[in-house]
């Protein structure tokens, strides 16, 4: 079985503990959110194939209040790999960005609207970059120098927030000097 990209994001969370698919979704949302997304109808289907491939295992958890749930464990051969496809080459991945492709028309735009759909990108880039870095903020306080030590699940964290926070802030830079130029302002 090929493992598909999401499936190697689930096998990524199941490293560090083991989940419900309810917990994937919400860590998916907000652990990896950033770098990777996917609806939670994808996710039930992909641990049915990971368990099929023996990749992860689950175990049925009674509940009193409600229906029983499965736990889901990433196995030695789920480990394996994981392991193997973490060092494996990227393909570079085709662009898709929707303002940058509006940005390659706003010649047609009315510059003042144009600026505040800039602005407002901006704004948002901005949010998240100061929502990653006060979870970066929260992990330091946890681990301090032992965040920068490679071995670790709280290492591999930091690395994907440092890229997070690199990307929001350039982004962010991007739409408030599109914006300048489209309003003749200097920065």
């Amino acid at each position: 079985m090929e493992v598909t990209t999401l499936g190697y994001a689930l096998l990524g969370l199941l490293a560090r503990e083991s989940l419900s698919g309810y917990d994937l979704a919400q860590r998916l949302r907000g652990r990896v959110g950033f770098f990777w997304s996917a609806r939670h109808s994808q996710i039930y289907p992909e641990l049915a194939r990971l368990e099929g491939a023996g990749l992860v295992r689950h175990e049925v958890v009674p509940q009193a209040d409600r229906p029983d749930k499965k736990v889901y464990t990433i196995t030695e051969a789920g480990l394996a790999a994981l392991r193997a496809w973490v060092v494996a080459p990227v393909a570079p991945a085709a662009p898709r960005d929707e303002l940058v492709l509006k940005a390659y028309s706003l010649w047609l735009a009315d510059p003042a609207e144009a600026a505040a759909l800039l602005r407002e990108q901006e704004r948002l880039h901005r949010e998240h970059q100061t929502g990653y870095e006060a979870r970066l903020a929260r992990l330091e306080a946890t681990f301090g120098a032992a965040l920068r030590e490679p071995g670790g699940p709280p290492f591999a964290t930091f690395l994907a927030l440092s890229r997070g926070i690199g990307y929001e802030r350039e982004y962010a830079d991007w739409c408030g000097w599109a914006a300048d130029l489209l309003t003749g302002a200097r920065r």
